[in-house]
């Protein structure tokens, strides 16, 4: 398996998780772009948020209920930001889908 985030999913990469369920996982972003940066991927491999939609729409909320309910924990109660980068041109780098749960400071709009 080559895959980083399955990798990390099936536990033969050590990950700092914060949550997980059996169809779940968010991990802390080891590169963090905020006081709070997790990462909430499903377990199993889909390419991009499109993928996992077309495939099974109620895992995509499963998906997104984990990242609020990990929003919460981490007491985000001002806000945060889900980011799910998908292809290269938005600067996805691991293809597997995964959503930036981000917050702990004012993040403003435009991001950068």
């Amino acid at each position: 398996m080559s895959c980083v985030f399955c990798r990390i999913s099936a536990g033969d990469i050590p990950a700092d998780v914060v949550h997980q369920t059996e169809r779940v996982i968010a991990f802390r972003d080891l590169n963090p772009q905020a006081p709070t940066h997790v990462l909430v991927i499903p377990r199993a491999h889909f390419a991009d948020a499109a993928a996992l939609a077309a495939a099974d729409p109620a895992y995509a909320g499963e998906v997104l209920a984990v990242a609020a309910d990990v929003a919460t924990k981490e007491g985000l109660s001002g806000g945060y930001r889900l980011v799910a980068n998908t292809g290269a041109d938005a600067g996805q780098t691991v293809d597997h889908l995964h959503w930036h749960l981000l917050g702990g400071r004012s993040l403003g709009w435009p991001p950068g």
